[in-house]
């Protein structure tokens, strides 16, 4: 039977007093999804009298959760680095189960914010687990006895080039040469991200690794670690967020690494500013029972009423232009049909293997 998954990236209801805006241009595309899933970059919160725009906190009307629901979302991840403080993350978890919409990476304490969600279409069961790379380390961690975000760090090295590493890069031959950024996953954490994907794995049908994480639209090598790791340890396809870029795709051992998935629904942000017109990506996955049959996604940007919408890439050039290269350096090929883009389809040569 066939079923077909969405996936977003992130999605900021700051600011939105009428829910049925954000998706009204889309809604027809979102429906056509079994099951859809995206990154909550906000929480639903109305702090007292005297809470400055000029703070971090992404705080959206109460109702604007209903704009979850009105777009056709299964399920949320919310492990980022603007869903933060405790007072804020039990208002935001209230409100999504006042919505009817449950969520992974984010909870009362460390054993919920660790937990997957589980969406089950006619019979086959969909699994979500998320973490995030990128989060504040003042209290923004899910503890035992404190509500917060299930985070999987990464560790920042700077070593001096002594070594060359890429053509035309030389060594350190000269004073001023600038260092090699190194990054890698904390080993401890990684161990336990797999170890809850493995047991996802045994009471599910479709795995689903969520990651916040990234630097713009480069892809770093702690990404790439963490998102093979979750490849090898059970997950069918990989969503990577943070970042809002569309970021490169990478078909690793015939599953899916979307490193940054971008914006959908981010009209405010830090500061209280409006957003530039961003591009961001709709990842559409079909499955034949539990196999994965096609790969595709649809670039997105939004209207000046914060409604998002799907762009003909035909039509839009130079964001056709920068994924493309973007997908290039890791081999993998797009092919435009209608207003998608086809990353892999089953019974044609992959994209890439690697």
């Amino acid at each position: 039977m066939k079923r077909v998954l969405m996936l977003t990236g992130d999605v900021n209801l700051m600011n939105v007093r009428d829910p049925k805006v954000p998706f009204a241009l889309i809604g027809d595309t979102l429906r056509k999804a079994d099951v859809l899933f995206g990154n909550l970059e906000c929480c639903f919160y109305e702090p007292g009298a005297g809470h400055s725009v000029e703070r971090e906190g992404f705080y959206a009307p109460l109702a604007s959760a209903q704009a979850l629901a009105a777009g056709n979302f299964h399920a949320i991840g919310n492990a980022n680095n603007v869903n933060y403080g405790e007072e804020a993350i039990r208002s935001s978890l209230r409100e999504l189960e006042r919505v009817g919409i449950p969520c992974t990476g984010a909870g009362v304490n460390e054993k919920a914010a660790r937990a997957p969600v589980v969406v089950t279409n006619r019979g086959q069961r969909f699994g979500f687990l998320q973490r995030t790379s990128v989060y504040w380390p003042t209290g923004h961690e899910a503890t035992d006895s404190s509500a917060g975000v299930a985070v999987l760090p990464g560790r920042t090295a700077y070593e001096p080039p002594l070594h060359t590493r890429r053509a035309g890069v030389p060594p350190a031959n000269r004073p001023g040469l600038p260092p090699v950024i190194v990054t890698w996953a904390d080993a401890r954490s990684l161990a336990e991200f797999t170890s809850d994907l493995r047991a996802l794995r045994a009471r599910v049908d479709v795995v689903v690794a969520s990651h916040h994480w990234g630097l713009a639209e480069d892809v770093l090598d702690y990404q790439v670690e963490i998102a093979h790791a979750a490849i090898l340890d059970g997950a069918d396809v990989v969503m990577g967020h943070g970042p809002h870029y569309a970021c490169a795709i990478e078909m690793y051992r015939g599953k899916p690494i979307f490193y940054g998935l971008g914006s959908f629904s981010f009209h405010t942000g830090h500061g209280g500013r409006a957003h530039r017109d961003w591009v961001g990506m709709l990842a559409r996955l079909t499955f034949e029972d539990a196999a994965l049959a096609e790969v595709a996604f649809s670039l997105v940007r939004h209207k000046e009423r914060n409604e998002t919408y799907v762009c003909d890439p035909r039509h839009d050039k130079e964001a056709l232009e920068q994924i493309t290269s973007r997908c290039d350096k890791l081999g993998t090929r797009l092919m435009i049909s209608g207003t998608e883009l086809i990353v892999w389809k089953a019974g044609h040569e992959p994209a890439a293997r690697r």
